[in-house]
């Protein structure tokens, strides 16, 4: 029999089981629904991928009064396969979590938007199969993070093939500092950022200190310092050092320079649309000071100092006079723009970066101490 030949037979055979879907009897639906797999799963592959919509209504008609059991059954049969009609599997996936299990634990046709569906929806019990599932994305992570309890997190952080966000692991870290039954499985979680995994030290019992010692060891250096940075970072905003918004923003610099954009000429964007923490990390990363020299330098509307930064930095006249009116913001930007520009134009950038320097030595001896 030919492909085409077997294809139209199903098709025929299917026709004549949706006649039956109406059927009042319960057992009779049963057996139907069980017919309607059996030639679903039996059909050649493309076939299957043909028909799945019609063979999913069929299915959903079916199953919808049906007892627990039976609809227990179909998740079991669909759940392994690629090819299911992902209609039929999002419903059983929100059931009872005795049919959803089959499908959350093992079925590959459920897309991140399905999981997202459920993880935002339902319980503790269909959050935890989700937490285990093999191939997982940071947003469903994050929303597991968010809602789920502390037993479904332990299983979150127990799937090493689970991705976490920064922020997330972040997170899982603050609540396990009061909660000694996630320990265990923060510290072994392999991927846990290195300023975070330390960050538990003086909480944990020793056999798990002697683990974070052991890891720290096998660091490579430049990620240890990348990690240190991170960390001081993250303890600068608990203690009102940096802004909260810090972390979101320095992402979306970082962002927006890998994206091959011009850092400096998004700046003057950044203050008209009072982005400032955006423009903070900016300005300070072109004119490579730290974060809270130019906080204190644009708090202060200290345009002199801001020509120091800009000339070392390179900026063009024009960006800088833009940015000296933005921050003087006392109605009279536009009225010295002129004095700005002379300003700007008497100041060497050899002038510019010895300046900087000194303030550089300054922030580093500050970090020292």
């Amino acid at each position: 029999m030919t492909p085409a030949e077997t294809s139209g037979g199903t098709a025929s055979k299917l026709a004549d089981l949706i006649s039956l879907a109406a059927e009042p009897s319960s057992e009779r639906r049963r057996e139907v629904l069980r017919q309607v797999t059996d030639l679903f799963m039996n059909s050649p592959e493309g076939a299957r991928t043909r028909g799945a919509e019609a063979f999913g209504g069929v299915m959903n008609l079916l199953c919808a009064d049906m007892e627990l059991a039976v609809q227990e059954e179909l998740a079991q049969r669909l759940a392994p396969m690629p090819d299911a009609p992902i209609g039929v599997l999002r419903r059983l996936a929100s059931q009872d979590i005795r049919v959803a299990a089959p499908v959350l634990s093992l079925s590959p046709a459920l897309t991140e938007a399905d999981l997202l569906g459920v993880v935002r929806t339902q319980g503790q019990a269909h959050l935890r199969l989700v937490s285990a599932r093999k191939s997982l994305t940071e947003g469903v992570s994050d929303v597991i993070v968010e809602r789920g309890d502390d037993v479904t997190l332990g299983v979150l952080l127990k799937n090493q093939d689970a991705p976490l966000s920064r922020r997330s692991a972040e997170a899982v870290v603050d609540r396990a500092m009061v909660n000694p039954d996630l320990h265990e499985a923060v510290v072994e979680r392999r991927t846990l950022p290195a300023d975070l995994l330390n960050e538990m030290y003086f909480t944990v019992e020793s056999r798990l200190r002697s683990r974070i010692a052991a890891r720290n060891a096998s660091i490579d250096p430049a990620a240890l310092e990348a990690a240190l940075a991170a960390g001081r970072k993250r303890m600068a905003v608990a203690d009102g050092l940096l802004p909260p918004d810090y972390a979101d923003a320095e992402i979306f610099v970082r962002g927006l320079a890998a994206s091959g954009t011009v850092l400096a000429h998004a700046l003057p964007g950044m203050l008209r649309k009072n982005e400032r923490t955006r423009f903070l990390i900016a300005l300070a990363e072109l004119s490579e000071v730290d974060f809270g020299t130019a906080k204190h330098i644009i708090d202060n509307r200290d345009l002199d100092a801001l020509a120091i930064l800009s000339k070392a930095a390179a900026f063009d006249r024009s960006l800088f006079m833009t940015l000296a009116v933005l921050i003087d913001g006392a109605g009279e930007g536009l009225a010295k723009a002129e004095t700005y520009g002379r300003l700007y134009g008497q100041l060497s950038r050899e002038t510019a970066e010895r300046t900087l320097r000194f303030w550089r030595m300054r922030q580093d001896r500050s970090q020292a101490a």
